[in-house]
């Protein structure tokens, strides 16, 4: 028995390839997002979401507040955390960053430091994961420190969309 239909097989195929299109990696849809505690702002590749949790950085016990978006296997944030004074935040910088290489089992691949500034990539593997690339800024102005950072697996880390996103973070 044949079932009659009314879709050919060339609007089918042009249906089947719409909805394949639409599955693959969503867009970065860019918003500047800004945030109202620690006075940064920053180019988002969708709506971010934000916490605050309570951290250690070497001894050093602060909230962290982080805003993150993610577009398919690659993490976009920015995280700070508000100090006693300057030099407690450039101290903080150093252990922001010694945490992010920890939590992908790291090798630092490439690190530049300008002023109070750090700028780095590493790859790993987390405990039980796959291996990731870190892009990172580290930065340090006044009483605060910021960790601006890009990861996910290398394939799916486009450079172009790296430089968008650091090149867009602001301090007033």
């Amino acid at each position: 028995m044949k079932i009659p239909c009314s879709i050919t097989a060339k609007q089918f195929a042009t249906f089947l390839l719409l909805t394949l299109l639409a599955g693959c990696t969503p867009g970065h849809d860019w918003r500047e997002v800004r945030s109202s505690d620690a006075s940064f702002s920053v180019l988002m590749p969708a709506k971010p979401s934000t916490l605050t949790r309570p951290i250690d950085l070497d001894g050093i016990k602060v909230s962290m507040t982080m805003m993150a978006a993610e577009i398919d296997t690659v993490t976009y944030a920015v995280g700070s955390v508000e100090l006693a004074d300057d030099s407690a935040a450039k101290i903080a910088v150093l252990a922001m960053k010694t945490a992010m290489i920890r939590n992908i089992n790291g090798t630092v691949q490439h690190e530049k430091s300008a002023g109070n500034m750090i700028d780095l990539e590493a790859s790993g593997a987390p405990t039980g994961g796959a291996t990731r690339l870190l892009i990172a800024r580290f930065v340090s102005k006044n009483q605060r420190a910021y960790q601006i950072i890009v990861t996910g697996p290398e394939k799916a880390i486009a450079r172009e969309q790296v430089d968008t996103f650091m090149t867009s973070f602001k301090l007033p």
